[in-house]
């Protein structure tokens, strides 16, 4: 009978939980494993956030020891059920350099691979189409300083404006361009971007912007007067705010709130890691 039953369960299984390939396999290195493993958390955690928008949205990482290969999701899965094996490698150009029944999608690669190629230092790219990211990403003052969080992300704030879909290659420029030494970047009429020198850095940062996002919104739609804060100590919190998540500052590099998040996905979801 417990033969009987496991059976109908398999039956019942979704296809690529049957057939997903392991890294012995794929004759995949730890440190693309790795890799593959907290990209995959960053989707899940992406969805657990309700920064989805179904299959639209990408996030994508650099393959540890190269500079022009990265990892990327299939065009055709959800952000919920994406795990290690599934993430798909390709080149600059964007052909595939592992097996995967899906595509790329396109609008997604020239976004991603022009920061990667643009920007060394971009090991990972994360770009949403949230509720508040495109409402701020929508108005013409973007960001404004009107909270603590805003004003912590505001130096690393840049804007990219809309040139439609981004099938354009010839856009990858621009992209790197108003990019710059930012580490946000807000694509007007769009969405949002952050990088990160890991995917916890990208995570961190994208976190940041959202919510900074979210409280202008709410504030501006509450009714009331807002606030306005002094420009010396719009100075001195953007002064903190690169003090605080800088080089050496308790929140550089995403790296507490990192391990604290994947501890959470452990815990509720941990099978990313397959």
């Amino acid at each position: 009978m417990k033969r009987r039953a496991s059976t109908a369960l398999a039956k019942h299984r979704p296809a690529t939980a049957r057939k997903r390939p392991v890294r012995a396999a794929r004759n995949i290195s730890a440190a693309e494993w790795q890799a593959r493993v907290e990209l995959a958390a960053a989707y899940r955690l992406t969805a657990m956030m309700g920064w989805t928008d179904m299959l639209g949205t990408h996030i994508s990482c650099r393959v540890p020891d190269t500079h022009d290969q990265f990892l990327i999701n299939p065009y055709g899965l959800l952000f919920e059920e994406m795990t290690a094996s599934d993430l798909i490698k390709c080149d600059i150009e964007g052909r595939k350099l592992s097996d995967s029944p899906y595509e790329i999608n396109s609008a997604g690669f020239t976004i991603h691979s022009a920061i990667h190629m643009g920007n060394h230092d971009a090991e990972a790219v994360m770009h949403c189409h949230t509720q508040f990211g495109v409402a701020v990403a929508s108005q013409k003052q973007g960001l404004l300083p009107l909270t603590q969080m805003a004003l912590t992300a505001l130096s690393q704030v840049r804007y990219h404006d809309f040139e439609g879909v981004a099938e354009d290659h010839n856009e990858r420029e621009r992209l790197v361009r108003d990019l710059g030494d930012g580490g946000m970047l807000i694509l007007r009429n769009h969405g949002t971007l952050t990088v990160g020198a890991s995917i916890g850095e990208m995570f961190a940062r994208m976190y940041r912007l959202e919510r900074a996002c979210k409280f202008q919104i709410t504030a501006m739609t509450g009714g009331a007067e807002l606030n306005r804060i002094p420009n010396e100590i719009i100075n001195h919190t953007l002064e903190q705010g690169g003090m605080i998540y800088g080089k050496g500052g308790r929140g550089a590099g995403g790296k507490l709130m990192w391990d604290a998040l994947k501890r959470k996905l452990d815990r509720e979801t941990p099978g990313y890691a397959s």
